[in-house]
């Protein structure tokens, strides 16, 4: 039985679905959402606060501030409000608005960002903010999420690890591509297993993460609107482009089966089950990363009016059953040779 006295103590790092009744392929999805921040990102917020603190560059008088599209946020205002810090969370009009809220609720202060950069869109916009809060203010410590490499240390200390102990002959793993964080974590502990794990990345249509054309994005978690800096490329074997339409698609046909998961998740099923679709699956252990839940996204994955209105009435018409962009995976660039993997 778990006795905690913070909130960032717990998170259930061993819980999969297996989806090969839902989804017709052989995959287990390891959920991430089961703690108090309700997503994956509680790993390494916790990491990147607890090392600045170690540093020394935290005191009672500062007032944590970082960009996030939303999870990442809800996070770190659970860790200000245990430890009592003060928290500023840059984020701008794609938020989902129960994020919004539930930041506040736990004390964080939320600056919405309502005009994208013209050069960044709305990530540079966030990021632009935040180096003028930084610049005004020395109270201001910034984490830098994109930049830290304490985010991807959290996932190759702890998410690939739990992976691994589960999964003993994992062949395939898919992840979703956001700030890289938990892409280059995984990567990074499984180049060095004793077994070869082919890396795919997840990520949306829109992104420029592995130099697509950027695009409009609605959705918040993946993609990105600048390269992430946290990126090495050699890293990943493939990457696979998923359509916002087919993230709805995903996240819907999952929820009819009883699981609610958020769009971040419904990229990488999609994605993942459009990857094994294609390929010979006979004896081979696939698994994806779930970042979230669904309850924050009611009022738009789950939402009628709002799914109509951005993707159109006949999105969740048809085959239900998640796909990923047509376009299909392709090579990562710098990606090692795939004759090194299965």
């Amino acid at each position: 039985m778990p006795v905690i006295s913070d909130p960032y103590s717990f998170n259930e790092e061993d819980l999969y679905v297996d989806l090969q009744a839902i989804c017709g392929q052989p995959l287990f999805l390891k959920c991430e959402g089961f703690n108090f921040a309700g997503s994956i990102k509680l790993k390494p917020a916790i990491e990147m606060v607890e090392a600045a603190e170690r540093a020394g560059g935290m005191t009672p008088e500062s007032v944590l501030v970082e960009s996030s599209s939303g999870n990442m946020g809800v996070a770190l205002s659970v860790i200000a409000a245990s430890k009592g810090y003060r928290f500023l969370c840059v984020t701008d009009s794609r938020c989902n608005l129960s994020t919004r809220l539930l930041m506040e609720a736990l004390g964080a202060q939320v600056h919405v960002v309502t005009q994208p950069s013209p050069h960044g869109g709305f990530l540079g916009a966030r990021i632009d903010y935040v180096r003028r809060k930084c610049a005004q203010n020395e109270r201001y410590v910034w984490l830098s999420q994109y930049t830290n490499a304490n985010n991807w240390k959290a996932h190759y200390h702890r998410t690939a690890p739990a992976i691994a102990r589960s999964f003993p002959g994992l062949d395939v793993l898919f992840v979703g591509a956001g700030t890289t964080g938990t892409l280059m974590g995984c990567a990074r502990w499984f180049r060095r297993w004793h077994r070869p794990v082919r890396i795919v990345a997840v990520d949306t249509v829109g992104s420029v993460t592995f130099g697509g054309a950027p695009g409009r994005r609605m959705l918040p978690g993946l993609g990105m609107s600048v390269r992430p800096p946290l990126l090495d490329a050699s890293y990943v074997d493939e990457v696979i482009e998923v359509q916002e339409a087919d993230t709805i698609r995903a996240c819907h046909h999952l929820a009819r089966h009883g699981f609610l998961f958020g769009g971040s998740t419904g990229t990488v099923v999609s994605g993942a089950v459009d990857w094994l679709t294609r390929c010979d699956t006979q004896a081979l252990t696939a698994v994806a990363i779930a970042p979230d839940l669904g309850e924050r996204y009611l009022d738009t994955v789950y939402q009628a009016n709002w799914i109509q209105d951005l993707y159109g009435e006949d999105v969740l018409t048809g085959n239900a059953r998640p796909h990923a962009d047509r376009r299909g995976s392709r090579p990562a660039p710098s990606a090692r040779s795939p004759g090194r993997r299965p």
